[in-house]
């Protein structure tokens, strides 16, 4: 009994922690997102009385595309997805023992007048089944800043948009690799074509309180409900 409650009282107090660690709302500004600067470029001035800048003559020719750390891309959310599972589980078991009377020169042998004959049997049997369904859609823009230039030419860019609204904020963070080749002319690029993507759109304030579970909700719902 004893060990019973303590056993409890540590599921209680790890589904407690649990539960305060994920009521920690996501703040702005968050370093993991942050935009990086570009690295000035530092030209030696010579006086040679010319209006005309080596240094810049790149401007000329140059098209717009991103391709420096610094750069601002603008990517284009056309997420969707679909999901569905099903599963049904359906067992069953059934045994008998029996065993017959002792006898002793041909006639039954009794103990204290009880009869020696035994039998048992067992019959067990389990049937479960689950449905699940889910589907996603997320349309927007969100502008990003490439953080590096891989070897390759890959750009790894991330950023983060906030909105605020009445009763709380909404936010999208992305993060990824995009190929110089996919980015428009326009400096757009489809969400669908940045590789190792991390998308994550949410909210703070009362309208997300509202739409959270509970800890102790979230318990009852979880493989470690025994029942």
């Amino acid at each position: 009994m004893k060990s019973l409650q303590v056993l409890c009282g540590a599921t209680i107090i790890i589904l407690g922690l649990n539960g305060c660690a994920q009521m920690m709302d996501p703040e702005p500004d968050d370093p993991n997102f942050a935009p990086a600067m570009p690295e000035e470029q530092v030209v030696d001035v010579v006086p040679d009385g010319s209006i005309f800048a080596n240094s810049r003559v790149d401007s000329i020719y140059t098209d717009i595309k991103a391709h420096r750390v610094g750069d601002i891309i603008s990517v284009k959310l056309e997420e969707s997805t679909s999901a569905s599972k099903n599963t049904s589980n359906d067992s069953s078991k059934e045994g008998s023992t029996n065993l017959t009377p002792l006898s002793l020169g041909g006639r039954p042998v009794s103990i204290n007048g009880y009869s020696t004959q035994a039998g048992m049997s067992s019959d067990q049997s389990f049937k479960g089944q689950a449905k699940a369904s889910q589907s996603n859609s997320l349309r927007g823009n969100i502008s990003v800043s490439v953080v590096k230039v891989l070897a390759n030419g890959g750009l790894v860019v991330r950023g983060e948009k906030w909105v605020m609204l009445t009763n709380g904020n909404e936010y999208i963070r992305i993060t990824g690799i995009v190929r110089s080749e996919d980015v428009n002319a326009d400096n757009t690029v489809s969400s669908q074509k940045i590789a190792n993507a991390r998308i994550q759109y949410g909210g703070t304030g009362d309208f997300a309180n509202a739409a959270e579970k509970g800890w102790l909700t979230r318990f009852f719902n979880s493989k470690w409900m025994p029942f």
